[in-house]
């Protein structure tokens, strides 16, 4: 659907882990930003999204942690990384 297809993974312990679909829904549904460049996300299923070609995965991702932070996923060890095409 979108242009890019990420792959959305947290490190713990030194080992990456796909981030739940739970989570990346969470992150997508939400409107606490109010940031119209993360409207052209997708998850599509555990540890991947489909994004728009405008969408800064800089950007993505440190919204993105700092949502999972507030929301009790990832701990303040673990950083969350995207990776795609």
């Amino acid at each position: 659907m979108f242009a890019r297809e990420i792959r959305v993974e947290y490190q713990q312990g030194g080992r990456l882990y796909p981030c739940p679909l739970k989570w990346l829904d969470s992150f997508s549904m939400r409107n606490f930003t109010n940031a119209t460049v993360f409207d052209d996300t997708l998850p599509v299923s555990d540890g991947r999204m489909e994004v728009g070609s405008r969408v800064p995965l800089d950007q993505l991702r440190d919204a993105m942690e700092d949502w999972f932070r507030r929301k009790g996923y990832l701990s303040k060890e673990s950083k969350l990384v995207l990776a795609g095409n």
